[in-house]
């Protein structure tokens, strides 16, 4: 919009602004560093302000000083006053009506002055054409942020963040894009922690999403306040208006956070304050996305919520916004994939571990909280601990807990996190800093109906053996525990029974189920396979005394408890030296003796035998396959 119909006659002479004029100056005002040389009459008769302070001034009448030093906008928007009070053209747009109205209120341009003075032409402006635009609302919006207190004050970032959301809340084709709009469409768009290809059209039904990306944190937290509020924007669009942003604000996470980190060690103090700065930021950001989330389930996805809870990690984040996002994701934790759990320790002590073990069994303690009772709920894991409430639990947590509660995990989706933790334990248990309690802990937060066989988690506990050759034998049998012998596939027995980091009683097992396998599938198991005698005479048992027909239907003594159940015969006194052999193999460590490395050597008697392993092996599969056929 354009004001005052006279040229622009302002100049600049030895440091100082002054108008064109047959008129000597009479009033001489200082906004800041700049000087101006103006006249009394135009200026007085539509600012009330200065009318008020050359009153009170004891200069003479013929050359005043007004001091201006606090001037709102600075000397452009006081020249655009002075500007409109000589009758000169002036533009007024979304990108200087912020700066004109502070201005204008400043040096009270009001109705009571002069009729159609400045302000009311401002408002008029800005209700009749800012606001109806699209683009120019947000402009606007942006803008508001040089001066945010006046802004507040005169209602204009209010205004327009209600203009906002109420065309959001329209129809698209009812809203007003305004002249000057010039939509960018991005194409890929970078993720949090990596590169994500997402495109979104002007048509789409998140067509505001990529607009609303431009404004500062503070802005667009009220702003999507207020879109949620209304009540008719599905929440899978906020959800991905809201991934939208975080591309926007949070590429690359780590490494810039490793970036601030080489600063603040290598820097001065003022470098490493402003790195501090950054960081801080980027966490206040990530907090407030964080509390924007929608109650319901599925509104964002699962690999989104953990490439923020990467982030939340890494800027260490406040706990509540770990555990909301650990939460968030335990619900759906079956869309997750092990590259998505692997999240790095930030810690730079060399003995700690590479992956953060403790956040992903937080996530899986969520996922099997679902459906439960707060009454009934296990206690929360230490990331809970002195939890404080943030805005987004002030906000949503009891419609997210509700959320939580009315739903619970699927047989289905058990299964897919039970397959999930298996290769996840697969790719920590390399990690040499791995406790042996933690990688336990993971293993049997699965129950064991999800686990329909056993094969990924044996392969999890083999590299975390071969990672590990220091375990105690102890250690190494209590780890075998979580290992159900009877639901490994034959490929899986088979790698087993020559596994020498395996503890003796799950080799054994192994090659009994096996043998047992094939008396269920209807063979005639008369006497051992030559393997299993070949294992039990190099353990000096004698194995013609155990031809009797094993049972999985027994159980061990009771302090050999294992996840799965025993074997022995029918008959208990049918195999006393087998018992006894494995008796003594719990009590004494010494009597295996280790290689250099550490891991038993117990197989070698085995191993050097006439008949190898595999094809020892090999003869109890055609058994079994052949019993198998028969039936």
């Amino acid at each position: 919009m354009k004001l005052g119909s006279r040229p622009d006659t302002f100049y600049t002479t030895e440091s100082v602004r002054t108008i064109s004029s047959e008129v000597s100056s009479d009033l001489i005002i200082q906004v800041k560093g700049t000087r101006y040389l103006l006249h009394k009459f135009p200026l007085l008769s539509k600012c009330l302000r200065l009318q008020r302070l050359c009153s009170e001034s004891s200069d003479s009448p013929q050359l005043q000083i007004v001091q201006l030093p606090e001037f709102p906008g600075g000397v452009e928007a006081f020249e655009l006053c002075a500007k409109f009070c000589y009758g000169i053209t002036i533009t007024l747009s979304a990108y200087n009506i912020v700066t004109a109205r502070c201005a204008a209120e400043y040096l009270q341009m009001i109705e009571d002055v002069e009729k159609g003075n400045l302000i009311y032409k401002l408002e008029i402006f800005f209700n009749s054409c800012i606001l109806n635009g699209w683009k120019d609302s947000i402009v606007t919006l942006q803008t508001s942020k040089a001066l945010p207190l006046w802004s507040e004050d005169l209602a204009i970032t209010s205004r327009c963040i209600e203009a906002i959301a109420s065309k959001v809340l329209s129809h698209p084709s009812k809203v007003s894009l305004s002249h000057s709009h010039s939509r960018r469409v991005r194409d890929d768009v970078s993720s949090c922690n990596g590169a994500e290809s997402l495109r979104h059209k002007s048509t789409s039904k998140g067509w505001w999403a990529e607009d609303l990306a431009d404004l500062r944190i503070d802005l667009y937290w009220r702003t999507m306040v207020a879109i949620k509020s209304g009540g008719k924007t599905p929440s899978n669009l906020i959800g991905d208006a809201l991934k939208i942003y975080a591309s926007r604000w949070l590429p690359n996470i780590r490494k810039n956070v490793q970036h601030v980190k080489k600063e603040t060690e290598s820097d001065s103090d003022s470098d490493s304050d402003s790195a501090s700065e950054v960081n801080s930021k980027h966490r206040l950001l990530l907090e407030s996305i964080v509390s924007l989330f929608p109650s319901e389930k599925g509104a964002v996805s699962c690999s989104f919520l953990l490439k923020l809870l990467k982030a939340a990690n890494i800027l260490n984040a406040s706990a509540s916004s770990k555990v909301e996002l650990a939460a968030r994701v335990g619900l759906q934790l079956e869309e997750a994939t092990v590259n998505d759990l692997l999240i790095r320790s930030v810690s730079c002590n060399t003995n700690d571990m590479l992956f953060d073990v403790d956040l992903v069994m937080t996530i899986l303690e969520q996922f099997m909280l679902q459906g439960q009772s707060p009454s009934t709920s296990p206690p929360r894991s230490r990331l809970a601990i002195e939890r404080r409430r943030s805005r987004s639990a002030e906000n949503i947590n009891f419609e997210f807990q509700e959320s939580r509660r009315s739903s619970s995990a699927s047989h289905s989706s058990k299964l897919k996190v039970a397959k999930l933790v298996d290769r996840y334990l697969q790719e920590v248990g390399r990690d040499v800093n791995l406790p042996l309690s933690k990688f336990i802990a993971l293993a049997e937060t699965i129950p064991d109906f999800a686990r329909h066989d056993h094969d990924d988690l044996y392969r999890a506990i083999d590299i975390y053996l071969k990672a590990h050759p220091e375990l105690s034998k102890s250690e190494r049998k209590r780890l075998c525990r979580i290992l159900d012998c009877k639901k490994l596939s034959m490929e899986a027995c088979m790698h087993a029974a020559q596994n020498e980091l395996l503890p003796l009683r799950v080799v054994v097992q192994v090659l009994f189920f096996e043998q047992a396998r094939a008396a269920a599938a209807g063979g005639k198991v008369t006497d051992m396979p030559s393997n299993i005698k070949a294992l039990l005479t190099a353990h000096g048992i004698d194995p013609s005394k155990h031809t009797a027909p094993l049972s999985t239907t027994t159980s061990i003594h009771a302090d050999d408890n294992w996840s799965v159940s025993g074997f022995k015969s029918p008959k208990s006194s049918r195999n006393p030296t087998l018992r006894m052999k494995l008796a003594e193999d719990d009590l004494d460590e010494n009597v295996v003796p280790r290689d250099e490395n550490g891991r038993t050597s117990r197989f070698k008697g085995l191993l050097a035998l006439p008949a190898q392993p595999k094809r020892m092996l090999s003869k109890l599969w055609a058994t079994n396959r052949s019993a198998t056929e028969k039936n």
